[in-house]
């Protein structure tokens, strides 16, 4: 699943170097640089939304159940 997350955030960003993503369990951990964190999120919430959304499917795909989350 980190691979699935790092691919869509990395082409979201700007700043590519800056972009990590670990996993601990269940939970996704995404970080980004400071002024990319508005590309991440999106209005309202919309991007993050919809990359949540995504994983959702995937992990019940794959027989888990993986959330994601930013880090500031």
């Amino acid at each position: 699943m980190t691979e699935l997350v790092s691919y869509i955030v990395t082409s979201l960003v700007d700043d590519k170097e800056h972009v990590s993503v670990t996993e601990d369990g269940d939970v996704i951990t995404v970080r980004v640089a400071k002024d990319d964190m508005g590309k991440v999120i999106g209005k309202q919430g919309r991007i993050i939304k919809a990359i949540r959304s995504v994983v959702k499917a995937a992990s019940i795909k794959a027989g888990r159940n993986c959330t994601v989350e930013i880090d500031e």
